[in-house]
């Protein structure tokens, strides 16, 4: 609803006060309202609303955050050839020397460069280039972005057609400018550092899981009080081990509780290979918790978790809070040896009376423990239970793709993707 009315009124202030100076401008027009609509839009989804977060869940925010993004690399691209093309054509000159004389204008150049940004973050964050990436590395050009949103409003208030068409119009925009950077900063800001500030997170054991898994404990002054639930993750930074700007995300491995929290991981990027190097004592500073992947959406006594790779994780801590036997466990690994936290599942499954199945072997060699049949024979009341899904992108499609195939109503199923990028 919120996005709908938002789009009618923007297409009520291009129709009544949008024409340009020639038909090419008129339009160059349409797209840049769009494109500062769709500007709002990212900043209240890269605020990390709780509320929004606990009803959507993180995966869903990602996705819409990804083609929100996309969407606004071309509106914005499609706005700023369109300026340059009317002005050429107002003017009777070349588009090459319209873009230069433009580039004298303050609005048009801050524009430029808010364009530019966007152009850079979009192409890394295409799929080729972003699997060749570290999470750290694209996540530092990532922030480059909010010197862009930055860029823009300036230039739309610069841009008097539009702040200054009408009294609504100004005050419609910027309600909704301070709004989505209000939004920003009380969840990017406000929030977590008023949270680190009250907790005073500090590490108090790295373990070794692995030669390349490790867990990382830490506590705080009145955990009791912090509003994380297993399943949940949090954006994590070291301050003194890292820079401040290499934060991951990793989730609970334990459910927390008034002493401590627990994270494990992976080495697979700077921040992850160098947590076992991290000193006791050292500060934590956490942003979160966030993740839908929780009790809260609980429908059936009976619960299926199927979690592949370190998407055990969030699982685990899961299952320590499962209250009842009723609960089956499908752990997919390479090797058995593979199994993260093995020994803790299964303590935990046999002290619930459940069942444990790991499921080991290579896809690409043959080994399918996700197609529909196999579900059915591993859990054949399934259709009962709630399933609770975590692993890696493809593992987590293919199992959503057999639970619509086996017809598990929607409100049952319960994922989260392994890939917050």
């Amino acid at each position: 609803m919120f996005v709908i009315v938002n789009v009618a009124i923007v297409e009520f202030l291009f129709i009544t006060v949008g024409t340009g100076k020639n038909g090419i401008l008129s339009v160059a027009k349409f797209f840049g309202l769009h494109a500062a609509l769709l500007i709002v839009f990212q900043l209240l989804l890269v605020a990390r609303l709780p509320w929004l977060d606990r009803r959507l869940g993180m995966d869903r925010l990602t996705v819409w955050h990804r083609w929100v993004g996309f969407t606004l690399l071309w509106t914005i691209l499609t706005h700023a050839a369109l300026v340059v093309l009317g002005y050429a054509r107002l003017d009777d000159v070349s588009m090459a020397k319209t873009f230069f004389a433009l580039s004298g204008v303050p609005a048009s150049l801050l524009g430029m460069l808010a364009a530019t940004i966007v152009v850079i973050v979009g192409t890394v964050s295409a799929r080729p280039l972003r699997r060749r990436l570290q999470y750290e590395t694209w996540h530092g050009l990532h922030l480059l972005l909010y010197v862009a949103l930055g860029l823009a409003f300036v230039h739309q208030l610069l841009e008097t057609t539009t702040f200054g068409s009408s009294a609504f119009a100004m005050t419609y925009w910027w309600a909704l400018w301070l709004l989505s950077f209000g939004a920003l900063v009380v969840g990017r800001i406000a929030v977590p550092v008023w949270r680190n500030y009250y907790h005073q997170f500090r590490v108090t054991a790295v373990v070794s899981e692995s030669d390349n898994v490790v867990s990382v404990h830490v506590t705080g002054r009145h955990l009791e009080r912090l509003p994380a639930q297993a399943g949940q993750f949090f954006i994590w930074r070291f301050p003194g081990h890292n820079h401040w700007w290499l934060a991951n995300p990793f989730s609970l491995s334990a459910a927390p509780n008034a002493h401590t929290l627990r994270l494990t991981a992976k080495a697979s990027g700077a921040t992850s290979a160098g947590l076992r190097q991290l000193p006791v004592g050292n500060r934590a500073f956490m942003e979160g918790p966030y993740g839908a992947l929780t009790s809260l959406h609980r429908t059936r006594p009976g619960a299926l978790l199927i979690a592949g790779g370190m998407g055990i994780t969030p699982i685990r801590a899961l299952l320590e809070e499962e209250p009842t036997g009723d609960v089956i466990v499908l752990y997919r690994v390479r090797t058995e040896k593979d199994a993260v936290l093995g020994d803790e599942m299964r303590d935990l499954v046999a002290a619930r009376g459940g069942r444990l199945h790991l499921l080991t072997g290579q896809t690409r060699k043959g080994a399918m423990p996700f197609e529909p049949d196999n579900l059915r024979v591993l859990a054949p009341d399934i259709v009962e239970r709630d399933v609770y899904v975590c692993g890696p992108p493809a593992m987590t499609s293919a199992v959503l793709k057999s639970l619509r195939t086996l017809k598990v109503p929607n409100g049952q199923v319960h994922a989260e993707k392994f890939n917050l990028a």
